[in-house]
């Protein structure tokens, strides 16, 4: 038997090496002289970075930069010298996380600390750069990453504005005379999994302001500061930004990348299992076993089980997810294409317990599958 274990991290509880050891112990109790192989993935989210650089082999390069308030902090990113490949991950500088509840508004939330982590990375000598924006606690369109690649953004009076979110309405110019030299010559790829537009009623601002410490009102004057921001933008590519899908990703940094960064967008996803060589690895399994802490709605667009799945199909193996919870449907199970689906918890028990005893509970989940394989 091969199987190819390929999970998502189980939040606050397993990450996917974890996971991926815990199915391992139980397969084996069944299936000693299995073929197991260990892919963990990751959707462009919180946690990303520790397995991009499981696979990109990277060095940690730690950088002084700004956190979303503009306070000091130690920011990171990865970096592979032989290939000259960065991996930044936006919420590393400009992250929910690193904010306290009292502290989330992000109409005065900067992604100046990502660009800065950016430029670092250009002078290390990066050629290619990839940009997770899973995680933020902005929604200032990346002016704030724009302004450290050294552009200005300008009021009426030619004032230069702080690169936040309330500014986006004062926007009347964008000057360009300092930026980078080296910024063209980089090929940026960033992780993107939603297609929410810009502005309006399921862009950025409506979407997700106010789980970003947004309230009503500043919800609708942040949406109407990115019709002003897009207005001016739209005059600097002569394109129309509320057009690309997903623009309004990561508060607007969807369109700021395409803008600023000249980057492709693509699916977390997708750029994980490319750079996990997951097509490869599948090749003759007979299951593939996934999971994340909650199967759900959520799962069914742009997640680590949809992709995987995706793959699944294109191979014909079926695929066991193995999850902390279910929340779905049988007929969206179903729908999904997973042929094995189970919680791990047994017995009745709180969250803080479940969470206490994932690894031995997904133990026996796997046992149990692989019991159930050989009857």
């Amino acid at each position: 038997m091969k199987f190819v274990i390929a999970p998502d991290k189980y939040k606050d509880s397993l990450s996917g090496f974890e996971f991926c050891d815990a199915v391992e112990e139980g397969l084996q109790r069944v299936f000693q002289n299995a073929e197991i192989i260990k892919k963990p993935l990751a959707d462009g989210g919180d946690g990303t970075i520790a397995i991009i650089g499981h696979y990109l082999n990277g060095n940690t390069q730690r950088v002084e930069v700004n956190d979303p308030l503009f306070r000091k902090i130690e920011g990171s990113y990865l970096y592979n010298e032989a290939s000259e490949t960065a991996f930044v991950e936006m919420a590393e500088a400009s992250g929910l996380k690193l904010l306290n509840q009292e502290e989330r508004n992000c109409m005065y939330t900067t992604t100046y600390g990502t660009g800065e982590l950016i430029v670092n990375a250009i002078q290390k000598g990066a050629s290619k750069i990839i940009l997770g924006i899973g995680g933020s606690a902005t929604c200032d369109a990346g002016m704030g990453m724009a302004h450290a690649l050294g552009y200005d953004f300008l009021d009426a009076q030619g004032n230069v504005l702080s690169p936040i979110g309330a500014n986006l309405i004062h926007v009347a110019h964008i000057n360009d005379s300092r930026v980078l030299p080296e910024l063209h010559d980089i090929t940026f790829l960033v992780a993107c999994d939603v297609t929410n537009p810009l502005y309006g009623s399921n862009g950025s601002a409506h979407v997700y302001g106010s789980q970003k410490g947004a309230s009503e009102a500043e919800v609708l004057a942040l949406d109407k500061g990115l019709r002003n921001y897009a207005s001016i933008v739209n005059t600097l590519v002569n394109n129309h930004v509320q057009e690309i899908e997903g623009g309004g990703a990561a508060g607007g940094m969807g369109v700021a990348s395409c803008v600023f960064l000249k980057a492709t967008l693509t699916s977390g996803i997708d750029l994980i299992k490319e750079l996990a060589g997951f097509e490869e690895a599948v090749q003759e399994a007979d299951w593939i076993i996934t999971g994340e802490g909650q199967l759900d709605e959520q799962t069914i667009s742009g997640k680590t089980i949809s992709g995987v799945l995706e793959t699944a199909k294109k191979h014909k193996i079926p695929v066991a997810a193995l999850c902390g919870s279910i929340d779905i449907s049988i007929q969206d199970q179903e729908d999904l294409g997973l042929t094995y689906a189970t919680a791990i918890t047994s017995g009745v028990m709180t969250l803080q317990k479940a969470i206490a005893h994932s690894y031995e509970n997904l133990v026996m989940a796997s046992y149990n599958f692989a019991r159930a394989l050989k009857s």
